[in-house]
């Protein structure tokens, strides 16, 4: 947990109390529903609620046409609720977790999201998603996740579109092997090196002036998650591959930078 200004700031950039480096994510607060002792493929518990009026989702799968997938989630009973993520579980609110054959890609929080085909590797996959409540605790209906599936073919040369966005992805979504950000695209560059559960260099604090542009290139030697609290910013770290993520520092203070399923501490932006 980091102080800035006097005040824990957690996910969504509000005063709240976040969970430190190698403790849960989970907040599990809230009196909604029933919490469970069970929890779901990722370790979150389970929130029990009613069949009747619980939450509901779909995911439908359509190849974009310049490159990869775009999904959407078709829920139901449900609304997206980005500002107030790391909060008490609210009734039928929260944000989404998008898997890859069990392995997490990335934590949503809309409808839309589009999945580049860098991310997903020559065959057949499942693609899953499911709704979270705003503490990170799973809703749950007779003991099972409120998750929705679909089914996706990649193959090597003929993956939707055939070609990319050009040299820099979108802001948040992993670079293709090989290539990097070009240089106006970042004010500051922290590279970052995760292996055998150690972080080189040591974790330091990077200062930037608000406004700028940071662009966090990390390689992990075991795929995991990056999250940059307080933006509440994530993206996919595939084992063995640099991941880029380009982040406009628009709010001042000090945040953490860390993966979640190793819960190491990258570095701290210190924002002025």
């Amino acid at each position: 947990m980091l102080l800035a200004g006097g005040a824990a700031t957690g996910c969504g950039g509000r005063a709240t109390t976040h969970h430190k480096p190698g403790t849960s994510h989970e907040q599990a607060s809230g009196g909604v529903g029933t919490l469970l002792t069970a929890t779901d493929a990722t370790g979150h518990r389970l929130r029990e609620v009613p069949v009747e009026g619980a939450p509901e989702v779909q995911l439908a799968v359509r190849p974009d046409s310049e490159d990869g997938w775009n999904l959407q989630l078709a829920v139901t009973n449900y609304r997206f609720t980005p500002d107030s993520t790391g909060g008490a579980a609210l009734p039928g609110a929260g944000h989404a977790h998008l898997e890859l054959d069990g392995r997490k890609l990335a934590r949503l929080y809309g409808p839309w999201f589009h999945l580049p085909a860098a991310q997903v590797p020559e065959g057949a996959h499942t693609l899953t998603v499911r709704l979270y409540a705003d503490d990170h605790t799973a809703w749950a209906v007779s003991g099972k996740p409120v998750e929705g599936t679909a089914q996706l073919t990649a193959t090597a040369a003929g993956r939707p579109g055939g070609h990319g966005h050009g040299d820099t992805p979108p802001p948040g979504q992993t670079q293709a092997p090989g290539q990097t950000p070009a240089p106006e695209q970042a004010d500051r560059t922290v590279t970052v090196t995760v292996r055998d559960g150690k972080v080189s260099p040591a974790p330091a604090r990077t200062e930037l002036r608000r406004g700028e542009r940071v662009a966090l290139r990390v390689t992990s030697d075991r795929a995991d998650t990056l999250h940059v609290h307080g933006y509440d910013k994530e993206l996919a770290l595939p084992a063995g591959q640099e991941a880029t993520l380009i982040l406009t520092a628009d709010r001042t203070g000090l945040f953490e930078v860390e993966t979640h399923e190793s819960s190491l501490v990258l570095t701290q932006l210190l924002v002025r």
